[in-house]
C-alpha cells in the first residue's frame, strides 16, 4: 500500500525548527532527516512558537500519566538547517501524537491547502521522533521566536530597531524603541 505521506520518515535521524535571515524578515522552517533524505518545510513564527509550546506540554502529560516510560536520555544536539533550503510545502495545519509501541512522538504536517477541496491530496509529512528529539527541537524553536523583535507591551505589535510609535499612545507618548 502506498504511503498517504509525501515524506514519512519513522524514524527520524534529526530534526530542528529554525529561522533564516534578520528579525523581521526571517523565514521559518521545519527540517527533518532520514538517513540522505531531507525534508524541509516552511513555518510562520507563530507556529513554532505552538508547536515547541505542544511538544512541551505533551511530553508533561507523558511524564505524569506514564511513569513506566524510561526517562529521557541525555540533551541530543541541535541539528543545523542543512542546504539546500528548497521547501517542499507551507505548513497549514500541524499534529502531534505520541507512539506507545514505539515510545516515539509524531509530529504530521499538512500544506496549506492549494483547492477548496477537502482532500485534493496536498503533501503532506509525517516525522517519529524520540522525546529527546522533540525536547530539543521544542528548546531550541523557542529560543528562535524568542530572538525575534520584541512586541509593544502596549499593542503587541513588534518594535522595529529603528523605534516604533504605538496607536495606543494616541500621540501622547515618545515613540519606544529597543
Amino acid at each position: 500500500m502506498e504511503s498517504q505521506f509525501t515524506f514519512d520518515f519513522n524514524p527520524v535521524s534529526a530534526i530542528v525548527a529554525d529561522a533564516v535571515g534578520r528579525p523581521g524578515q526571517r523565514t521559518f522552517f521545519l527540517q527533518a532527516r532520514q538517513g540522505a533524505d531531507l525534508a524541509t518545510l516552511v513555518m510562520e513564527k507563530e507556529q513554532v512558537a505552538a508547536l515547541a509550546t505542544s511538544i512541551l506540554q505533551l511530553l508533561e502529560e507523558l511524564e505524569k500519566e506514564r511513569a513506566d516510560l524510561p526517562t529521557t536520555e541525555e540533551q541530543t544536539a541541535v541539528p543545523n538547517l542543512r542546504e539546500p533550503l528548497e521547501p517542499a510545502f507551507r505548513v497549514g495545519q500541524l499534529g502531534l501524537g505520541y507512539d506507545e509501541k514505539q515510545d516515539l512522538m509524531v509530529l504530521i504536517a499538512q500544506a496549506v491547502p492549494e483547492a477548496e477541496e477537502e482532500d485534493s491530496g496536498d503533501p503532506k509529512a509525517r516525522f517519529y521522533a524520540t522525546r529527546a528529539q522533540m525536547r530539543s527541537l521544542s528548546e531550541h524553536a523557542l529560543q528562535v521566536v524568542a530572538a525575534g523583535r520584541p512586541d509593544c507591551p502596549l499593542c503587541g505589535r513588534p518594535i522595529e530597531p529603528d523605534g516604533h510609535f504605538c496607536p495606543r499612545t494616541n500621540g501622547h507618548a515618545y515613540p519606544l524603541s529597543l
